[in-house]
């Protein structure tokens, strides 16, 4: 049970055993993500309705968390954060990357090893259903397939039209697929002001609902559609027989929480890092490199929580130089917090996170299924 006043506390970052840490560390904070596990739960109408994505933890200890609440559904992007479900007795798990290549045949041996895990995975052009259809057949199995739709994201699916209607066709009556539904993924929709988000969110989603129409009326059921990043899962939790996927929700960073500051997510992952040099009067170097923080985005890659009057100017594999004037300066050795701008690919540079409950370092989680592979 999370502690309010810890929760609302404003230096509720501070690490009090802070000498021995080895940085740079990332550090999160059990009671704040279940803090949010809760709020996601509350948001989406029940744990039912939800589906939450592991991408950004890829964590056992965050699973067994969400699933003590009562979630029972997962969405992973890799055949190893599937594997880790698997291993957490996870009861419902979708691949939502489509397998090609050699990763169809790592999804069958999925299946094969883990059987009492239930598998679905998407697909988006006829060959690539043909070929998992295929080795279904071969296997005297049944993949259980979603249609992943392009509804504007323009990174993956099938746009929803006449070749949408005729592939999802094509999956109900393959004797050896259960077409499940629909996948949408929206992370293109990134409006700050929510009621315009809710607004390009129903218009884009609206194809999708008619595509759904069309295909019961030819009496093709689609049992169910899979919808929603972190931004827009709010507004896709209201529609009946739509599961939501939220992932950066469980973490959370400042990206989204500057983005998206109406969502009541709170900050679970923090960066220590330390001041290595001065270069001149107006500068510090940090030791958060690119090999330590997301850098795909531009500056600032973190928001600093106790020192002011920053301007990140310089990042190189193992330096981060910023700016910042004399008086606000930190010692050379002194410890500062930071909050990713990108919580996920973040989470994925570190082999474990530290555990800290209320100020103090309680042990480490393992990055489980930070690499493509665990065992399959």
């Amino acid at each position: 049970m999370e502690s309010k006043k810890y929760i609302s506390n404003k230096d509720w970052y501070t690490i009090t055993n802070s000498n021995h840490i080895n940085t740079p560390a990332l550090v999160v904070y059990p009671e704040r993500i279940e803090a949010n596990i809760k709020t996601m739960i509350r948001i989406a109408g029940g744990a039912q309705h939800l589906r939450p994505h592991i991408k950004t933890h890829k964590t056992a200890q965050i699973i067994h968390m969400q699933m003590n609440h009562g979630i029972e559904k997962f969405k992973c992007a890799t055949i190893a954060e599937a594997e880790l479900l698997s291993k957490c007795s996870a009861k419902d798990i979708l691949l939502a990357m489509q397998p090609v290549a050699a990763n169809i045949a790592r999804f069958f041996s999925l299946m094969a090893t883990f059987p009492d895990s239930n598998f679905s995975t998407l697909t988006d052009n006829i060959e690539t259903a043909k070929e998992m259809a295929k080795m279904a057949a071969e296997k005297n199995l049944k993949i259980s397939l979603w249609l992943d739709i392009n509804n504007g994201m323009d990174r993956s699916g099938i746009l929803p039209n006449q070749s949408a209607h005729e592939l999802y066709k094509w999956l109900h009556h393959n004797p050896n697929v259960n077409a499940c539904g629909l996948h949408v993924y929206d992370g293109h929709i990134r409006a700050k002001d929510p009621k315009e988000r809710k607004k390009e969110c129903d218009q884009d989603f609206a194809a999708v609902l008619s595509l759904k129409k069309e295909l019961e009326n030819a009496e093709i059921p689609v049992p169910n559609i899979i919808a929603g990043g972190s931004p827009t899962f709010p507004f896709h939790a209201i529609r009946k027989g739509v599961e939501t996927s939220p992932g950066t929700t469980l973490l959370w960073d400042s990206g989204y929480g500057t983005s998206f500051s109406e969502l009541e997510f709170l900050p679970a992952a923090v960066l220590l890092t330390r001041v290595v040099s001065k270069p001149n009067m107006g500068k510090i170097c940090f030791d958060l490199g690119h090999k330590w923080v997301a850098s795909e985005m531009n500056f600032p890659r973190v928001e600093f929580l106790n020192i002011d009057n920053t301007e990140q100017i310089s990042q190189s594999e193992e330096h981060l130089v910023v700016a910042c004037p004399p008086k606000s300066q930190p010692r050379v050795g002194d410890l500062a917090y930071a909050i990713p701008k990108h919580i996920c690919p973040t989470v994925a540079k570190y082999n474990e996170v530290l555990t800290a409950i209320e100020g103090t370092i309680t042990g480490s989680w393992k990055v489980a299924a930070r690499n493509n592979k665990i065992s399959i």
